[in-house]
């Protein structure tokens, strides 16, 4: 299939994401639509205790799709694939595969295949997260050969707070992260706004610059 066909994406986020489904589809060829399933959560942000009852949902979740009106599924959620670490990862996206019958991608796999496939070993990091989620976040690049050379986080406690991070504040810490000992900069997080972000610094960066829902659209258009 041409990479600039139209995709039919069956995403999956958490129920408190008002970010990724409008912003993958702007990433996306034109004419592309998302059928998107919302994984129940807490308030609280996810993390190594929450996280199994979390994946739990979202595979239960995911056997509602309309497999026969998609080509791609997306797990779309950075924390939920990283915090267990590569093999989990690995394991939820093939699981999800295996109970829809399509191609499945999760977040995670996608940060690390595109920083891998730019060479990327030491990376800047903007994420919301606490520490305890960051040093998950740090371990899961480690496990790939890539270093974590600077890391700049909201550490946003809640839902609540994470959804109040605006594109501007996104566009703050990443132009600081540009400037840093780095080989490329990744904004993690399906939440934070970073469309507008990285078409504003991406033309004028002197190194490449990523985001979780950016990667997720380009390893969608490959592998459907």
């Amino acid at each position: 299939m041409s990479l600039d066909r139209p995709l039919r994406v069956g995403l999956m986020v958490p129920a408190n994401n008002s970010t990724m489904e409008g912003e993958l589809l702007a990433w996306l060829p034109a004419g592309s639509t998302c059928q998107t399933l919302r994984i129940a959560r807490g308030a609280a942000m996810l993390d190594a205790d929450t996280l199994p009852a979390y994946r739990a949902v979202a595979l239960d979740l995911a056997k509602s799709f309309d497999r026969d009106a998609l080509d791609v599924i997306v797990y779309g959620c950075t924390a939920a694939g990283f915090i267990a670490g590569p093999a989990a990862d690995t394991a939820i996206g093939s699981a999800i595969a295996e109970c829809t019958g399509l191609p499945t991608i999760t977040t995670a796999q996608a940060m690390v295949r595109t920083l891998s496939r730019h060479a990327v070993k030491r990376v800047a990091l903007v994420t919301p997260y606490l520490d305890a989620v960051n040093d998950r976040l740090t371990a899961f690049l480690g496990a790939y050969d890539i270093q974590v050379a600077s890391l700049s986080s909201f550490k946003a406690k809640n839902v609540d707070e994470l959804a109040a991070i605006g594109s501007a504040q996104v566009a703050e810490r990443t132009r600081i992260a540009l400037q840093t000992d780095c080989d490329a900069v990744f904004v993690a997080c399906s939440q934070l706004p970073t469309l507008e972000v990285l078409r504003a610094l991406s033309a004028s960066a002197a190194k490449p610059l990523f985001s979780s829902i950016q990667v997720s659209a380009l390893l969608a258009r490959e592998i459907q």
